[in-house]
């Protein structure tokens, strides 16, 4: 569980405080994560949000790597987030954390379904990727490391 306490200038915007808090997650979670022994390393999600889907898929790899295919997501404010702050948290996220995540919009029509679908396929597809493995006696890589 987490609770987030974020506080910034958001006088000039949202950029900064998303943009920082993605930024401290990812940082945070790295840390939690050490050298990554045990970790089941991949996650993939698919989330349905009334007429929405979105898509997650997570490599905790140790190369920071994001991609966000989020065409049907329009331009707009929901919530007072502008829409283009999803990439920005998820590139943010992904570059602290050392992890690539490719997350698609697949269908959708309301911002804000397309928007709640994209995190919450981000978080399922976390959970399965962080997940410990009673397989896995060490690091889920070839080269014997993901922190490198």
């Amino acid at each position: 569980d987490l609770e987030v306490r974020a506080t910034g200038d958001l006088e000039t915007g949202a950029h900064h405080t998303i943009e920082d808090t993605g930024i401290v997650f990812g940082q945070a979670l790295d840390r939690a994560l050490g050298d990554r022994v045990g970790v089941t390393r991949y996650g993939h999600a698919v989330v349905p949000m009334d007429e929405a889907r979105a898509a997650a898929a997570i490599d905790l790899s140790g190369r920071p790597y994001c991609v966000l295919e989020a065409d049907l997501l329009p331009a707009g404010i929901t919530g007072g987030m502008d829409h283009e702050l999803v990439e920005e948290f998820f590139r943010a996220v992904a570059n602290g954390a050392r992890l690539t995540l490719h997350v698609t919009v697949e269908r959708g029509t309301n911002a804000h379904h397309i928007i709640e679908a994209t995190f919450k396929a981000f978080a399922r597809a976390l959970r399965q990727a962080v997940a410990i493995d009673p397989a896995e006696t060490g690091v889920p890589s070839t080269k014997g490391t993901l922190t490198a």
